[in-house]
């Protein structure tokens, strides 16, 4: 007779199974794309459903609408001797350990109240625990994004929230800004509740030190967005908010050390952690 242990225990393996055939899938048809498109890059940065793309579809393990058949993995086989695994995460210089506490996970139905000074100049602060990194945020251009993460970060909705996803090849992106992102389950669905329109996309491009928010199509904008450490070419769909004046170093670094996952598209190796994110007028 299986025991509940066994029984949990052969369900974890199937999870972790069925996530790893997911990802290996993913990369296989990333690398076909990535040949045959290699003269043009179409990016797709989604915040709704949590994937990068980048000449095809990278998607979180929670996307059940892969199709491609994966080299090493065969879809029904499992060894019951072998324990589920996860990778190992190294230490990265210069990242200490997250300050203790949990995402208060705040939600709203409706987008907050318009309060900025378009005319003012604003300054996000991110105190990681990689370092901090400072943004001029664009109110002029972007009032109704600046007006949003105002509110949000004053209501301490980023404090604790990791930076789920970075991607090191094609586009060079660290996104962050979801707060059901874990260092071990992949995030990218999660968001304030409330959703508001685009704005300042009209020849928006995005280089180095661009903050921009990510999203799941037209005017879906929540609480994701991306930092670009190098240029990036994108199509302009993403609300381009701000500029990094300082710790782009910071993002570099991050971005030297690549995924947990060893991929190109995965979670920083570093556990990037929102300490605290304030904005502030001058």
């Amino acid at each position: 007779m299986v025991s509940s242990e066994q029984r949990r225990r052969q369900l974890a393996r199937e999870k972790y199974e069925r996530q790893m055939e997911r990802r290996v899938a993913q990369e296989a048809a990333r690398r076909r794309r990535t040949a045959i498109l290699s003269a043009s890059l179409a990016v797709v940065v989604l915040a709704g459903g949590g994937a990068l793309v980048a000449g095809g579809a990278f998607s979180s393990d929670d996307d059940k609408s892969t199709t491609a058949a994966s080299d090493t993995a065969k879809p029904g086989q499992t060894n019951p001797a072998a324990e589920p695994t996860t990778p190992t995460r190294k230490p990265v210089d210069g990242c200490a350990a997250p300050a203790e506490g949990k995402p208060n996970g705040k939600q709203w139905k409706d987008e907050p109240a318009m309060t900025v000074d378009s005319s003012a100049a604003y300054t996000m602060t991110m105190d990681t625990n990689c370092g901090k990194v400072t943004v001029a945020l664009d109110a002029a251009k972007a009032p109704h994004t600046v007006n949003s993460f105002n509110f949000l970060a004053g209501e301490q909705f980023f404090d604790h929230t990791k930076c789920h996803r970075l991607t090191t090849d094609g586009i060079f992106v660290l996104q962050c800004g979801d707060p059901t992102a874990s260092a071990t389950v992949p995030g990218g669905t999660g968001g304030p509740g409330f959703k508001f329109k685009d704005e300042n996309l009209t020849g928006a491009t995005y280089p180095a030190g661009t903050v921009a928010m990510a999203n799941s199509g037209p005017d879906t904008n929540g609480s994701q967005f991306f930092l670009v450490y190098k240029d990036t070419k994108l199509p302009p769909s993403y609300i381009p908010f701000g500029k990094v004046t300082g710790g782009l170093d910071v993002l570099n670094k991050i971005a030297a050390a690549g995924t947990l996952e060893g991929a190109t598209d995965g979670h920083p190796m570093a556990d990037v952690t929102f300490n605290s994110v304030t904005v502030s007028k001058g």
